[in-house]
Protein backbone atom coordinates (compact mmCIF):
# COMPACT_ATOMS: atom_id res chain seq x y z
CA UNK A 1 0.00 0.00 0.00
CA UNK A 2 2.97 2.37 0.95
CA UNK A 3 4.25 1.70 -2.75
CA UNK A 4 0.92 2.32 -4.38
CA UNK A 5 0.83 6.07 -2.42
CA UNK A 6 4.50 7.38 -3.42
CA UNK A 7 3.79 6.08 -6.84
CA UNK A 8 0.36 8.45 -6.99
CA UNK A 9 1.91 10.94 -5.50
CA UNK A 10 4.88 10.89 -7.83
CA UNK A 11 2.31 10.87 -10.89
CA UNK A 12 0.42 13.94 -9.14
CA UNK A 13 3.70 15.72 -9.38
CA UNK A 14 4.35 14.88 -12.87
CA UNK A 15 1.04 16.55 -13.76
CA UNK A 16 1.38 19.40 -11.59
CA UNK A 17 3.99 21.72 -13.76
CA UNK A 18 2.43 24.56 -16.15
CA UNK A 19 3.03 28.08 -17.00
CA UNK A 20 1.18 30.82 -16.92
CA UNK A 21 2.23 34.50 -19.07
CA UNK A 22 0.49 38.05 -17.39
CA UNK A 23 0.23 39.49 -21.21
CA UNK A 24 -2.30 42.73 -19.95
CA UNK A 25 -4.37 42.23 -23.25
CA UNK A 26 -7.66 41.81 -21.32
CA UNK A 27 -7.26 44.84 -18.51
CA UNK A 28 -8.46 47.76 -20.90
CA UNK A 29 -11.56 47.96 -22.62
CA UNK A 30 -10.80 50.86 -24.92
CA UNK A 31 -7.49 51.59 -26.93
CA UNK A 32 -5.24 54.66 -25.32
CA UNK A 33 -6.34 54.02 -21.71
CA UNK A 34 -4.44 53.39 -18.71
CA UNK A 35 -5.41 51.74 -15.04
CA UNK A 36 -3.26 53.80 -12.67
CA UNK A 37 -5.30 52.43 -9.06
CA UNK A 38 -7.28 55.30 -8.92
CA UNK A 39 -9.93 53.20 -8.10
CA UNK A 40 -8.86 52.52 -4.74
CA UNK A 41 -8.07 49.02 -5.94
CA UNK A 42 -4.43 48.60 -4.49
CA UNK A 43 -3.40 46.65 -7.59
CA UNK A 44 -3.69 44.51 -10.62
CA UNK A 45 -3.97 40.50 -10.86
CA UNK A 46 -3.37 39.70 -14.02
CA UNK A 47 -2.50 35.65 -15.00
CA UNK A 48 -0.68 34.56 -11.63
CA UNK A 49 0.89 37.25 -10.16
CA UNK A 50 0.09 40.79 -8.23
CA UNK A 51 1.40 44.27 -9.03
CA UNK A 52 0.64 46.78 -6.11
CA UNK A 53 -0.30 50.38 -6.62
CA UNK A 54 -0.61 53.11 -4.20
CA UNK A 55 -2.93 55.88 -5.40
CA UNK A 56 -3.08 59.53 -3.47
CA UNK A 57 -6.54 60.88 -4.74
CA UNK A 58 -5.20 64.67 -3.81
CA UNK A 59 -3.14 64.98 -6.08
CA UNK A 60 -3.56 62.52 -8.58
CA UNK A 61 -0.56 60.44 -7.81
CA UNK A 62 0.59 57.14 -8.39
CA UNK A 63 3.56 54.80 -7.81
CA UNK A 64 4.25 50.87 -8.06
CA UNK A 65 2.45 49.67 -11.25
CA UNK A 66 -0.01 50.64 -13.50
CA UNK A 67 -1.60 48.93 -16.85
CA UNK A 68 -1.64 50.35 -20.16
CA UNK A 69 -2.37 50.09 -23.68
CA UNK A 70 -0.73 54.40 -24.77
CA UNK A 71 1.33 54.62 -27.90
CA UNK A 72 2.74 57.95 -27.47
CA UNK A 73 6.26 57.60 -28.77
CA UNK A 74 7.45 61.03 -28.73
CA UNK A 75 6.10 63.14 -25.73
CA UNK A 76 9.17 63.36 -23.12
CA UNK A 77 7.25 65.05 -20.19
CA UNK A 78 5.07 64.15 -17.08
CA UNK A 79 2.00 64.34 -19.14
CA UNK A 80 3.00 61.10 -20.68
CA UNK A 81 3.56 58.30 -18.04
CA UNK A 82 2.03 55.43 -19.40
CA UNK A 83 3.71 54.93 -22.80
CA UNK A 84 6.38 52.61 -23.57
CA UNK A 85 9.27 53.19 -26.03
CA UNK A 86 7.69 51.29 -28.75
CA UNK A 87 3.82 52.50 -28.52
CA UNK A 88 3.38 48.51 -27.76
CA UNK A 89 3.36 45.62 -25.76
CA UNK A 90 5.66 42.52 -26.50
CA UNK A 91 5.38 41.82 -29.87
CA UNK A 92 3.40 44.28 -31.21
CA UNK A 93 0.61 43.58 -28.17
CA UNK A 94 -1.33 46.36 -27.07
CA UNK A 95 -1.71 45.67 -23.25
CA UNK A 96 1.85 46.33 -20.68
CA UNK A 97 2.60 47.17 -17.62
CA UNK A 98 4.34 50.35 -16.46
CA UNK A 99 5.98 51.13 -13.00
CA UNK A 100 7.22 54.51 -11.43
CA UNK A 101 9.36 53.07 -8.99
CA UNK A 102 9.39 54.97 -6.06
CA UNK A 103 12.29 53.46 -3.82
CA UNK A 104 11.13 50.25 -4.65
CA UNK A 105 8.73 48.56 -6.74
CA UNK A 106 7.43 44.92 -5.87
CA UNK A 107 5.36 41.83 -7.81
CA UNK A 108 3.77 39.25 -5.99
CA UNK A 109 3.59 35.42 -7.31
CA UNK A 110 0.20 34.27 -6.61
CA UNK A 111 -1.83 31.22 -6.74
CA UNK A 112 0.10 28.16 -8.23
CA UNK A 113 2.76 30.67 -8.73
CA UNK A 114 3.91 31.57 -5.28
CA UNK A 115 6.70 30.24 -3.61
CA UNK A 116 7.80 28.79 -7.59
CA UNK A 117 10.30 29.33 -10.29
CA UNK A 118 9.75 32.25 -12.34
CA UNK A 119 10.67 32.42 -16.36
CA UNK A 120 11.20 35.76 -16.94
CA UNK A 121 9.43 38.69 -18.69
CA UNK A 122 9.81 41.32 -21.24
CA UNK A 123 11.66 44.75 -20.80
CA UNK A 124 11.71 47.98 -22.41
CA UNK A 125 11.91 51.54 -21.69
CA UNK A 126 8.95 54.01 -21.12
CA UNK A 127 8.81 56.96 -23.99
CA UNK A 128 8.75 59.83 -20.54
CA UNK A 129 12.46 58.19 -19.01
CA UNK A 130 14.15 57.24 -23.08
CA UNK A 131 13.40 60.46 -24.30
CA UNK A 132 14.59 62.64 -20.95
CA UNK A 133 17.77 60.59 -21.19
CA UNK A 134 18.01 61.16 -25.15
CA UNK A 135 17.41 64.95 -25.02
CA UNK A 136 17.44 66.28 -21.47
CA UNK A 137 15.26 68.54 -19.52
CA UNK A 138 15.55 70.95 -16.68
CA UNK A 139 15.76 68.57 -14.05
CA UNK A 140 17.98 65.60 -16.16
CA UNK A 141 21.32 65.82 -18.05
CA UNK A 142 21.47 64.45 -21.75
CA UNK A 143 22.84 61.05 -21.51
CA UNK A 144 26.46 61.18 -23.01
CA UNK A 145 26.77 64.96 -22.34
CA UNK A 146 27.05 67.05 -25.27
CA UNK A 147 29.59 65.50 -27.15
CA UNK A 148 28.28 61.96 -25.67
CA UNK A 149 31.17 60.78 -23.86
CA UNK A 150 29.96 61.05 -20.47
CA UNK A 151 29.92 57.64 -18.95
CA UNK A 152 26.33 57.46 -18.10
CA UNK A 153 23.70 54.59 -16.89
CA UNK A 154 20.06 53.61 -15.80
CA UNK A 155 19.37 50.45 -14.94
CA UNK A 156 16.55 48.27 -12.89
CA UNK A 157 18.00 46.12 -9.86
CA UNK A 158 15.92 43.26 -9.51
CA UNK A 159 15.78 41.15 -5.98
CA UNK A 160 14.19 37.41 -5.34
CA UNK A 161 12.69 37.46 -2.30
CA UNK A 162 11.63 34.00 -0.43
CA UNK A 163 8.97 34.00 2.34
CA UNK A 164 8.06 37.89 1.29
CA UNK A 165 11.36 38.60 3.16
CA UNK A 166 14.40 36.76 2.40
CA UNK A 167 16.56 38.41 -0.44
CA UNK A 168 18.31 35.85 -2.12
CA UNK A 169 19.62 36.92 -5.49
CA UNK A 170 19.41 39.54 -7.35
CA UNK A 171 19.77 40.84 -11.47
CA UNK A 172 20.90 43.69 -12.66
CA UNK A 173 19.45 44.61 -16.05
CA UNK A 174 20.63 48.47 -18.19
CA UNK A 175 17.80 50.01 -19.58
CA UNK A 176 20.75 52.88 -20.79
CA UNK A 177 24.36 52.25 -20.88
CA UNK A 178 27.04 54.85 -22.15
CA UNK A 179 30.24 53.53 -20.44
CA UNK A 180 31.58 51.92 -23.05
CA UNK A 181 35.22 52.53 -24.41
CA UNK A 182 33.65 52.71 -28.09
CA UNK A 183 30.85 54.69 -28.23
CA UNK A 184 29.06 53.44 -30.81
CA UNK A 185 28.56 50.47 -28.73
CA UNK A 186 26.29 53.20 -26.28
CA UNK A 187 22.90 52.85 -26.41
CA UNK A 188 19.33 53.58 -25.13
CA UNK A 189 17.28 50.34 -24.73
CA UNK A 190 14.22 51.00 -27.49
CA UNK A 191 13.02 47.56 -27.97
CA UNK A 192 11.55 44.60 -25.72
CA UNK A 193 14.31 42.72 -24.35
CA UNK A 194 13.54 39.62 -22.17
CA UNK A 195 14.83 39.12 -18.75
CA UNK A 196 15.65 35.63 -17.82
CA UNK A 197 14.98 34.54 -14.21
CA UNK A 198 15.17 30.75 -13.96
CA UNK A 199 18.34 31.10 -11.51
CA UNK A 200 15.85 32.29 -9.08
CA UNK A 201 14.15 29.89 -6.69
CA UNK A 202 11.00 29.69 -4.76
CA UNK A 203 9.83 33.01 -5.72
CA UNK A 204 7.14 34.84 -3.44
CA UNK A 205 8.26 38.49 -3.83
CA UNK A 206 10.35 40.28 -6.62
CA UNK A 207 11.36 44.18 -5.81
CA UNK A 208 12.91 46.56 -8.72
CA UNK A 209 15.17 49.53 -7.82
CA UNK A 210 16.60 51.86 -10.13
CA UNK A 211 19.85 53.25 -10.04
CA UNK A 212 21.28 56.57 -12.33
CA UNK A 213 24.61 58.36 -13.40
CA UNK A 214 22.39 61.35 -13.03
CA UNK A 215 22.20 61.69 -9.34
CA UNK A 216 21.00 65.09 -7.20
CA UNK A 217 20.61 66.87 -3.91
CA UNK A 218 16.95 64.83 -4.07
CA UNK A 219 18.03 61.52 -5.30
CA UNK A 220 17.74 60.42 -9.36
CA UNK A 221 17.54 62.92 -11.87
CA UNK A 222 16.47 60.66 -14.37
CA UNK A 223 12.33 59.56 -14.28
CA UNK A 224 12.00 56.33 -12.82
CA UNK A 225 10.03 54.31 -14.90
CA UNK A 226 9.99 51.70 -17.04
CA UNK A 227 7.45 48.81 -18.97
CA UNK A 228 7.25 45.59 -18.85
CA UNK A 229 5.08 42.56 -20.86
CA UNK A 230 4.68 38.73 -21.10
CA UNK A 231 5.64 37.93 -17.49
CA UNK A 232 5.53 33.93 -17.31
CA UNK A 233 5.67 31.78 -14.14
CA UNK A 234 6.10 28.37 -13.99
CA UNK A 235 3.16 27.15 -11.83
CA UNK A 236 3.00 24.02 -9.24
CA UNK A 237 -0.68 22.61 -8.35
CA UNK A 238 -1.30 21.60 -5.41
CA UNK A 239 -1.38 17.85 -5.14
CA UNK A 240 -2.30 15.52 -2.27
CA UNK A 241 1.08 15.37 -0.85
CA UNK A 242 1.34 18.82 -0.19
CA UNK A 243 0.35 18.39 3.08
CA UNK A 244 4.24 16.76 3.66
CA UNK A 245 6.79 18.46 4.85
CA UNK A 246 9.75 19.36 2.61
CA UNK A 247 13.22 17.66 4.17
CA UNK A 248 16.26 19.00 2.67
CA UNK A 249 18.41 15.66 1.00
CA UNK A 250 22.26 15.04 1.63
CA UNK A 251 23.35 14.61 -1.17
CA UNK A 252 26.42 13.23 -2.67
CA UNK A 253 29.04 13.81 -4.24
CA UNK A 254 27.72 17.27 -5.74
CA UNK A 255 28.57 18.82 -8.20
CA UNK A 256 28.31 15.54 -9.72
CA UNK A 257 29.61 14.01 -12.84
CA UNK A 258 27.72 11.16 -13.12
CA UNK A 259 25.88 9.59 -10.13
CA UNK A 260 24.97 11.10 -6.94
CA UNK A 261 23.94 9.28 -3.64
CA UNK A 262 20.51 10.73 -2.42
CA UNK A 263 20.24 8.72 0.94
CA UNK A 264 16.64 7.57 0.19
CA UNK A 265 16.38 3.86 -1.04
CA UNK A 266 14.63 2.08 -3.40
CA UNK A 267 12.55 5.41 -3.81
CA UNK A 268 10.46 7.40 -6.60
CA UNK A 269 12.01 10.54 -7.73
CA UNK A 270 11.61 13.25 -10.12
CA UNK A 271 14.09 15.97 -11.38
CA UNK A 272 13.55 18.87 -12.91
CA UNK A 273 15.41 22.38 -14.37
CA UNK A 274 15.50 25.63 -13.83
CA UNK A 275 12.50 25.64 -16.02
CA UNK A 276 10.01 23.82 -13.94
CA UNK A 277 10.66 21.21 -16.98
CA UNK A 278 10.54 17.49 -15.80
CA UNK A 279 14.16 15.90 -17.54
CA UNK A 280 14.04 12.36 -15.59
CA UNK A 281 11.99 10.42 -13.25
CA UNK A 282 12.84 6.57 -11.86
CA UNK A 283 13.43 5.21 -8.66
CA UNK A 284 16.62 5.68 -6.34
CA UNK A 285 18.63 2.05 -6.40
CA UNK A 286 18.83 0.17 -3.37
CA UNK A 287 21.68 1.80 -2.35
CA UNK A 288 20.13 5.19 -2.59
CA UNK A 289 21.74 6.47 -5.95
CA UNK A 290 20.23 8.13 -9.12
CA UNK A 291 22.56 8.26 -12.46
CA UNK A 292 22.71 12.23 -14.12
CA UNK A 293 25.30 11.13 -16.65
CA UNK A 294 22.93 11.70 -19.75
CA UNK A 295 21.78 15.18 -18.43
CA UNK A 296 23.89 18.97 -19.67
CA UNK A 297 25.51 20.72 -17.23
CA UNK A 298 24.14 23.26 -15.08
CA UNK A 299 21.34 23.13 -11.85
CA UNK A 300 18.61 20.65 -11.15
CA UNK A 301 15.89 20.38 -8.27
CA UNK A 302 15.26 17.11 -7.15
CA UNK A 303 12.15 15.52 -5.25
CA UNK A 304 11.59 12.32 -3.52
CA UNK A 305 9.37 10.57 -2.19
CA UNK A 306 10.65 8.39 0.34
CA UNK A 307 9.34 4.88 1.59
CA UNK A 308 8.53 6.50 4.63
CA UNK A 309 6.06 8.59 2.91
CA UNK A 310 7.55 11.76 3.64
CA UNK A 311 8.67 13.96 1.09
CA UNK A 312 12.80 14.88 0.10
CA UNK A 313 14.12 17.98 -2.26
CA UNK A 314 17.77 19.01 -3.10
CA UNK A 315 19.55 21.00 -5.54
CA UNK A 316 22.16 18.77 -7.83
CA UNK A 317 24.60 20.68 -9.70
CA UNK A 318 25.86 18.62 -12.67
CA UNK A 319 29.50 18.97 -13.99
Amino acid sequence: MKTIFTTLGLLAFLCATAQTTADFENSLPTLESFLNGSDGSGGFSEGNIFLPNSYDATFDAWSGWAISNTTDTITGSFTNQYSSITGTGNDDSAGYAVTFVLGETLLNTTGAAQGGVVEGFYINNSTYAYRVMQDGNQFSKKFGGEDGTDPDFFSVTIKEHGDRNVVNDSIVVFLADYRFDDPTEDYLLDTWTYVDLTRFENVDTLSFTMQSSDVGAFGINTPTYFCIDDFTTTDMALTSTAHIAETSLQLYPNPVIDRVNTGQYNSDYVLYNQRGQLVQRGKTTLAGWISVESLQSGLYYLKIYGIDDQLYSGKIIKK
